[in-house]
């Protein structure tokens, strides 16, 4: 994959012509300490994370971006439509035996589809873009949390919005290799763990960083998918809940639909060739990928866009892109997930260590106060 060079534009150009131009010119003064690139360590850099300064960048020249935001309805049929796949697919596997190719095969190719939409359902809910009611997001999340068989959404709304306010910061971006993590997994064997049981690391990281307090949705998350569980062994068997069961193992395993999670903020490029002129500081914290399996996952694939615009639902994505193209064209990008798995395990100048962290800034956001869950 080339490397690409990339930057955060603070103002509209008036040219395609004059945007080049000013990426041409060389920095007046550095403005920011360097990153810090060390060799077996993390990219280190003492910046402000840049989705905040093109936020305001992007509304200043574009205000018209900002009536974008606001709630999806389409997303509650859509977590209506898979939650009903998944219970068709776990009634008719009732009886098939859990080692079997048309198990497994279904697991795979529907299932883990299903279940990674339904992650990303439960992603996007969080940001409360399928209701203007809170209440009523928490509630849809728990729904779509069904057919995952274990109680996940009221904990990943928390970790997860906190991940927006404190992007790389150590300790509290719990979606940051651990240093340990780092340690064990930096090899093409370790790698290629990491990618099988990734979902695991995602589920178990957060609670060795810190720790949610435990809410009434939490207790409503929990009660409601064991009695769901408890059901569905009930009226079919427990080859139904196993299908669900490797159903979210394989969505967070060796699927092309996986790939997003490594996607989005690893760095694929040498940070030599991707700097910032105005800031000689590393740019890509965050790459975008707009290929056909966003049909799929609720357009993550554009998550640049979506950590500019947290409060701008998937089905409007594609448009704040072309409304604010050119803060977008330039930025380095994905063109294939399954790419982006392969290169990962392979390529020995990609791993664990390949993001950018921050010592200090951030907060944590969802669970603590009121306030905070309703941001």
């Amino acid at each position: 994959m080339p490397a690409s060079t990339s930057t955060i534009t603070t103002s509209r150009p008036d040219s395609k012509d004059e945007a080049t131009k000013r990426l041409r010119t060389p920095p007046v003064k550095e403005t920011a300490p360097p990153l810090e690139v060390k060799e077996n360590d993390f990219f280190w850099t003492y910046t402000e994370e840049p989705h905040r300064t093109r936020r305001q960048a992007i509304i200043k020249a574009h205000p018209e971006v900002t009536k974008l935001c606001g709630p999806e309805p389409l997303t509650k049929y859509v977590v209506a439509l898979v939650v009903s796949i998944q219970l068709l697919c776990a009634y008719l596997l009732e009886n098939t035996p859990f080692l079997s190719w048309k198990f497994f095969l279904t697991a795979y190719v529907v299932g883990a589809t299903a279940n990674q939409n339904l992650f990303l359902a439960i992603h996007e809910i969080s940001h409360n873009l399928a209701f203007r009611s809170p209440a009523m997001n928490r509630a849809l999340a728990v729904f779509a949390n069904l057919p995952i068989g274990i109680p996940y959404s009221a904990s990943f709304r928390p970790y997860h919005l906190t991940h927006h306010k404190s992007l790389g910061v150590d300790g509290l971006d719990t979606d940051l290799p651990t240093a340990l993590e780092a340690v064990f997994f930096d090899s093409l064997a370790g790698k290629a763990f990491f990618c099988t049981f990734q979902i695991l690391f995602y589920a178990l990281r957060p609670m060795f960083i810190y720790k949610v307090p435990f809410t009434e949705i939490h207790f409503i998350n929990i009660a409601i998918q064991v009695l769901f569980d408890l059901f569905l062994v009930k009226t079919c068997s427990m080859h139904s809940l196993y299908y669900l069961i490797l159903s979210s193992f394989l969505a967070g395993s060796l699927h092309p639909c996986a790939g997003h999670f490594i996607a989005e903020h690893y760095v694929f490029d040498p940070p030599e060739t991707a700097k910032d002129p105005l800031t000689n500081t590393l740019i890509p914290e965050t790459y975008s990928y707009y290929g056909s399996l966003n049909f799929f996952t609720y357009n993550v694939g554009l998550h640049n866009e979506h950590h500019d615009f947290p409060a701008v639902p998937w089905t409007r994505l594609r448009k704040l892109n072309a409304i604010a193209h050119e803060f977008y064209d330039d930025l380095p990008r994905h063109e294939s997930w399954i790419g982006v798995i392969w290169r990962f395990i392979l390529d020995d100048k990609v791993g664990m260590r390949c993001r950018v962290k921050r010592k200090e800034g951030g907060r944590k956001v969802g669970g603590w106060t009121e306030a905070e869950v309703q941001s």
